[in-house]
């Protein structure tokens, strides 16, 4: 199901600068979660496996099933909402799975998935929203209010907003980098083609044609393109954000909420 998987010059010049470690396995199907014994199966490519694992304290009591088995000590790697390319920790050395799904898409927006993914590794934070919010996760669960799914989709969104900060300041110098200039135009472009959707948001909330938690994900995934933001998810886009993190999210999430009620 999994092989190692080469790299243009470009993507393996931010790996070597960023997670040189890394490496990159293909899979042969498609997933959300690995099933355990398929996560297990890894261990045949790595030197070792080192599960995650949470107290249970830190989840509201109706939290989805894959999140608490997440929490637990069984091996999980790959959450909903992780997209086409996903990177783990999980394993020594730390590896990113390339899911078939990408077949299609161009491969400089592939190549631009994994430059990102070894420069979120390279950042060395959490793999996951529940390792951000920690025993907080249950005051965001609070704030929202709209049910455990919903909760979820919007704590990962804030979690990619808050990634987003970190790591779209690399993604800006690569095109004065010659090595890395189709990286930086990949970047440029994918944001191009969320201006429109994210500029429409507000619009679209207040007319009930978006969701709540589909706008912040939306909004959160524009915040690495440096996308002006709409209210309320434009003081998402500040240092504060980036500087405080979860406190931040959480206050967020309570104020925009209390708004939503009235």
């Amino acid at each position: 199901m999994f092989e190692t998987s080469d790299l243009s010059p470009p993507a393996e010049a931010v790996r070597d600068e960023h997670a040189p470690d890394a490496l990159v396995i293909d899979c042969e199907r498609d997933f959300e979660t690995l099933p355990p014994a398929q996560a297990e199966d890894l261990g045949l490519l790595v030197d070792g496996l080192d599960p995650v694992s949470y107290p249970d304290a830190w989840l509201p009591a109706d939290a989805p099933t894959l999140l608490a088995r997440y929490a637990s000590s069984d091996l999980t790697i790959g959450m909903p909402g992780d997209g086409s390319v996903v990177w783990t920790r999980q394993t020594d050395p730390p590896i990113v799975l390339v899911k078939p799904r990408v077949e299609g898409s161009p491969e400089p927006f592939i190549e631009f998935l994994l430059a990102e993914a070894f420069v979120e590794l390279g950042l060395e934070t959490p793999e996951h929203f529940l390792g951000f919010f920690e025993e907080r996760y249950v005051d965001l669960d609070r704030a929202v209010e709209r049910g455990p799914n919903s909760t979820y989709q919007i704590a990962a969104a804030l979690y990619d907003g808050w990634l987003g900060l970190q790591t779209r300041e690399t993604f800006a110098t690569w095109h004065d980098q010659a090595d890395r200039a189709t990286l930086g135009d990949s970047w440029q472009d994918a944001g191009t083609r969320l201006e429109d959707r994210v500029g429409e948001l507000s619009r679209a909330v207040a007319r009930g044609d978006t969701d709540f938690a589909d706008a912040t994900e939306l909004a959160c995934a524009a915040i690495k393109h440096a996308i002006e933001l709409p209210a309320p998810f434009g003081a998402l886009d500040t240092d504060a954000y980036r500087h405080h993190g979860r406190e931040y999210a959480i206050r967020w999430a309570e104020k925009t909420f209390d708004a939503l009620a009235e």
